[in-house]
């Protein structure tokens, strides 16, 4: 990918969930809700303080994150399906 976001802009590929629940039900498409989880692809640099230096972001390319419901902008690039938000945005980073 030749992308790479800008100040504490974080570039996530969601994680799809499961397609079927712990007693086996079968969740059509129609009926899943999009995953809040997601693995981070790039990061930016960090967000510039008042003097001008630059705070480096807490998360870096390859952690797995929550995120909120409605976080981020969804963009296409490379003709796969990203999202591009703040890293106020993430809710913190699960571990492995």
């Amino acid at each position: 990918m030749k992308f790479r976001p800008l100040h504490d802009r974080v570039v996530v590929r969601r994680i799809e969930s499961e397609e079927k629940t712990k007693g086996g039900i079968i969740i059509p498409d129609t009926a899943k809700e999009k995953p809040q989880e997601g693995e981070i692809v790039a990061v930016g640099p960090g967000a510039r303080d008042e003097n001008g230096k630059v705070n480096p972001l807490d998360v870096k390319a390859g952690d797995r994150i929550l995120f909120g419901k409605w976080s981020g902008t969804e963009v296409k690039i490379d003709g796969e399906d990203l999202l591009i938000m703040k890293e106020s945005d993430i809710m913190g980073v699960v571990a492995a």
